[in-house]
């Protein structure tokens, strides 16, 4: 099973550049997108569903903002839209689909970079997602969180760490959220696999066009899984060549 995460930055403007063809060349079983920025009804769901997905697709009440979505070849067995959290789930920032035993979370993590004030709410949404992931995993063995996390994880994660030690996505708080996450059952499958490779980024800041062709990025995308799945990890893979977005496709493939 191949699993995709991808931060679309507007799903609409990606089919423009080329989505729906990458697709046709690149089979994905699962392929999980965060911040579609429009409503299922604000594309043609035939450009997926002749591809042989069926869609699951959550909008922020915002237009224009936020979103998730999966599509997954295989038709989910339950579908949930949002984490039961209020302000998350107005920002239409979680929705999970179960196939089988497995149960797939894609999520977009609040960003912080705007002020004050949404940071201190990107520590609550953070709070309130690691309670929910908890009660989760109680119910189900075999998760794994798709997503732009909007972290930084460790100082190999970024390309300037001291430069951003002050940034949001990269302060120590946030750094210390994924260290109790990896400590309560579950595995970064990107650094399971590549614990020590550096220049591996999955976002470049789009206020400078020359950040992505010198590669100062940033990995704040994850493919995380609950540690029942870690055996069953066969690649996980970045693809930087891959442009829609500010952001690139990040790769888990299951045996």
């Amino acid at each position: 099973m191949r699993i995709v995460s991808y931060n679309l930055n507007g799903i609409r403007a990606a089919i423009k550049k080329g989505l729906i063809e990458w697709l046709t060349e690149y089979p994905v079983d699962v392929f999980c997108v965060q911040e579609t920025k429009a409503t299922e009804k604000d594309i043609d769901p035939s450009l997926f569903t002749s591809l042989g997905y069926h869609i699951a697709w959550y909008a922020a009440e915002k237009k224009g903002y936020s979103g998730v979505a999966i599509f997954s070849k295989q038709k989910p067995d339950n579908i949930i839209y949002g984490n039961g959290y209020a302000m998350s789930d107005a920002e239409g920032r979680v929705i999970r689909v179960d196939i089988g035993d497995l149960t797939i979370v894609n999520a977009y993590f609040p960003s912080g970079t705007s002020g004050a004030e949404r940071q201190t709410y990107k520590y609550q949404w953070l709070k309130e997602f690691d309670s929910y992931l908890q009660k989760l995993k109680k119910e189900r063995s075999k998760i794994i969180v798709a997503g732009d996390y909007n972290i930084a994880h460790q100082a190999i994660d970024i390309h300037d760490p001291k430069g951003n030690k002050n940034s949001s996505g990269f302060l120590p708080e946030e750094r210390v959220w994924m260290d109790q996450l990896l400590s309560k059952g579950w595995v970064d499958s990107f650094r399971i696999l590549n614990p020590e490779t550096i220049g591996s980024y999955s976002w470049w800041s789009q206020r400078f066009p020359s950040v992505r062709l010198q590669n100062k990025g940033w990995r704040i995308d994850y493919l995380c899984t609950t540690d029942a799945l870690s055996n069953s990890i066969k690649t996980a893979t970045i693809l930087p060549m891959v442009k829609h977005s500010d952001h690139c496709p990040i790769v888990l493939e299951l045996k």
